[in-house]
C-alpha cells in the first residue's frame, strides 16, 4: 500500500504578520500618527485613518522585503533564527510577493486617498529601507545605521504632509529627531548582540570599529540629539510644554548614555547599562512624540501660547 503524500498546508496568517515586524511597526505607526495630529490644519478622520493605515502597510511591506532578502543571514543569528523564513514556515517567494503587494498598495492608496506628496515620501521610505539600507548599506559599511536611519525617520514627516500637503521646517525637524536618535538606540542593542552580527559578517559598528569607538559615538549622538529634539520649541513650532519635556528627556538620555560610554570592555558582562539605554531609548521616542501632540492640543485650546 502506497503511503499518501502529505499535503503542505498554507502558511499561518501569524507568519505573514510576523514579516511586518509588529514591534517596529508600532513605533512607526505612533510617530506617524503624532506627526499627523501635531500638524496645523484639519484632516477628515477617514482620510487620517487612511494615511496611518498606508504608513503601516508601507512599513510592513518594507519589513517583509527586508526579511526576504536577509533570510539566510537571519538563519545564522540567534536573535532572528525563529523568524518565519529561517524557521521554514514560509517560502521566500511568498514573502517577497507579500512585501511587494503591501508596499505598492500603500503608495497607491495614499496617493489616491490623501495626496501624492505624502505618497511619494512613503514610496521613498520603502525604497530607502528595502533597497538602500537592506541591500546596499547594511552589508557594506559600519555607518549603515547612521545613513540608513532615515528609513525610520519618515513616518512623522509623512503624517504631517498628509494634513498640510507641503514640507516645512517642522516636519523636517521631526525627521531629524528620529534620524539622530537611531544610532545610539541601535548601537546600544548592537553592543549586546554583536556576536550575532559578527557570526554572519554584518559590519555593525561594534564588530568593525570595536566597543570603545561605538560607546564614544553613542555618547556623541546622544549629546547631538539634545539640541535637535529641543529645536521645534526654539523655532516657535511648539510651546513650552514640549520644550521642557524634550529637554528633560534628552538630558536623561545623555545621563544613561554616559555609563555606556565609560564602561570598559569585559566589565559587567550582563550589559546592564546598554540594555537600560536601549529600553529607555524606546520610551524616549514614545514620550517625546506624545508630548508633541499634547502640546498641540493645549495650544489649539488656547491653554498655552
Amino acid at each position: 500500500m502506497t503511503q499518501a503524500t502529505p499535503i503542505q498546508l498554507p502558511a499561518d496568517w501569524r507568519d505573514f504578520y510576523a514579516l511586518t515586524k509588529p514591534r517596529v511597526m508600532s513605533l512607526v505607526i505612533f510617530t506617524g500618527l503624532c506627526g499627523l495630529l501635531a500638524a496645523p490644519g484639519v484632516i477628515h478622520p477617514v482620510l487620517g485613518f487612511t494615511a496611518i493605515l498606508c504608513i503601516a502597510l508601507g512599513a510592513g511591506g518594507a519589513a517583509a522585503l527586508n526579511q526576504w532578502w536577509e533570510a539566510d543571514l537571519d538563519a545564522g543569528m540567534k536573535r532572528t533564527a525563529a523568524r518565519p523564513l529561517p524557521a521554514g514556515r514560509l517560502n521566500r517567494t511568498d514573502a517577497r510577493d507579500f512585501g511587494i503587494v503591501l508596499s505598492a498598495a500603500s503608495v497607491v492608496v495614499m496617493g489616491l486617498g490623501v495626496n501624492w506628496l505624502s505618497a511619494g515620501i512613503l514610496a521613498l521610505s520603502i525604497v530607502y529601507y528595502a533597497v538602500v539600507y537592506t541591500i546596499w548599506l547594511k552589508p557594506r559599511t559600519p555607518q549603515n545605521i547612521v545613513i540608513g536611519g532615515g528609513a525610520g525617520a519618515f513616518p512623522p514627516l509623512i503624517g504631517w504632509v498628509s494634513v498640510t500637503g507641503e514640507i516645512t521646517l517642522m516636519p523636517v525637524l521631526l525627521f531629524a529627531i528620529i534620524f539622530m536618535w537611531t544610532p545610539p538606540h541601535f548601537w546600544a542593542l548592537a553592543l549586546f548582540v554583536q556576536s550575532d552580527y559578527a557570526k554572519v559578517g554584518i559590519p555593525m559598528m561594534p564588530v568593525v570599529k570595536g566597543e570603545r569607538s561605538t560607546r564614544r559615538q553613542i555618547m556623541v549622538y546622544a549629546v547631538l540629539l539634545l539640541p535637535v529634539a529641543v529645536s521645534p520649541w526654539l523655532i516657535g513650532g511648539t510651546g513650552a510644554v514640549y520644550g521642557v519635556a524634550a529637554l528633560a528627556l534628552s538630558l536623561a538620555f545623555c545621563a544613561l548614555s554616559l555609563p555606556v560610554a565609560l564602561r570598559q570592555s569585559g566589565q559587567d558582562d550582563k550589559m546592564k547599562p546598554e540594555k537600560r539605554l536601549f529600553g529607555f531609548s524606546i520610551l524616549y521616542l514614545f514620550a517625546l512624540f506624545a508630548v508633541l501632540v499634547v502640546d498641540r492640543v493645549l495650544a489649539n485650546h488656547g491653554l498655552i501660547g
